[in-house]
């Protein structure tokens, strides 16, 4: 196939990454950035070569002409950006979470289905090499039906120093890593049949650090840890911890990237690291690393092909984080 053009919108913090990113993908080439500090987006242009710099992405969509837009900006943009790219028939892939409430996020994939432009959520976290690994032994039946699991981002990473804008966010954990696990939770064990959530807030920040949810998922138990309050033996960020148990064994991912299969005949332990890329930034490799299959299978769907993280799909990820604040708020069961 032709190689396809394409543009971002924001180049703050991940603009960086996931610009490299894009650069391990054959057959894509960045040649437009667009930010509102002109500043910022010059930088980064110098930086990857990219000579068409814009602050106005109305004019980039008309002068550019990208073959597709990745938008990379806080959330409260989101939906104004991706209803331009579908008024001007450009296929589009936003950052997650898709939007700051619900109704958003449904007209967002409304209005780009109206328009037949294809919308995509860049949602990484499920191709981590370490998910997918665990997906494919829960899947070789090894451990038999599962019955609980519980899946853990709890650490004390100083995550506000590179990002000051997350303290002041009203709802923090919940969006900024449940929508990660949830997406995870649903990758691993399908839809949600009810959920109950509580936050505590423990930093100096406006919104919550800490969450707590349970998950009825197929008959599978679910329990997702979140936290950045947790001083623990070692600091795990940003590793996610999964334990799976079934009728016949369980399944471990733990530190260091170890998965841990556990039966009748023993313990079996292996190591599922993610690839090594000279662009990423050590503390963050494993969810850098993610972004190129993740990134490969947007471009299939790009393509015409099959994408995971649909703006349809990632829709009920959405209404499991907000049903997540509905629960904690009420303290009481949500139903599906």
């Amino acid at each position: 196939m032709d190689e396809l053009k394409f543009a971002i919108i924001g180049t703050g913090f991940w603009a960086r990454y996931q610009l490299a990113a894009w650069g391990e993908v054959p057959g894509v080439r960045c040649v437009a950035l667009c930010d509102k500090e002109r500043g910022k987006a010059e930088k980064l242009a110098q930086q990857f070569g990219i000579t068409q710099i814009y602050d106005d992405a109305e004019k980039l969509l008309r002068e550019a002409k990208p073959n597709f837009v990745d938008i990379i900006t806080d959330v409260n943009t989101h939906a104004p950006f991706v209803e331009l790219c579908a008024k001007y028939r450009t296929p589009v892939i936003c950052q997650k979470p898709m939007a700051p409430d619900l109704a958003t996020a449904r007209r967002m994939v409304e209005v780009c289905k109206e328009a037949n432009v294809p919308f995509f959520i860049h949602e990484n976290f499920r191709w981590q090499t370490p998910i997918q690994e665990l997906r494919k032994e829960l899947d070789s039946g090894i451990i038999g039906a599962p019955f609980r699991a519980r899946l853990q981002f709890n650490c004390s990473f100083p995550v506000f120093e590179n990002q000051p804008f997350l303290a002041e966010l009203e709802q923090f954990i919940i969006t900024d890593v449940g929508s990660h696990l949830l997406d995870v939770a649903r990758f691993l064990f399908g839809e949600a049949q009810s959920l109950y959530c509580q936050t505590q807030r423990i930093n100096d920040i406006r919104g919550e650090d800490v969450a707590t949810i349970i998950m009825d998922m197929n008959g599978v138990t679910v329990t997702v840890e979140l936290s950045y309050a947790s001083r623990l033996e070692y600091e795990r960020f940003p590793e996610t911890f999964a334990v799976i148990e079934g009728q016949s064994g369980s399944i471990e991912l733990v530190t260091n990237f170890w998965l841990i299969t556990n039966t009748k005949q023993g313990a079996l332990s292996r190591r599922v690291p993610p690839p090594d890329y000279s662009w990423a930034d050590p503390a963050y490799a494993v969810v850098h690393s993610s972004m190129v299959p993740c990134h490969k299978n947007l471009l299939r769907g790009l393509q015409g092909g099959y994408a995971e993280t649909t703006g349809e799909d990632n829709l009920k990820t959405v209404q499991l984080v907000f049903a997540a604040y509905e629960s904690a708020r009420k303290n009481h069961v949500i139903h599906f």
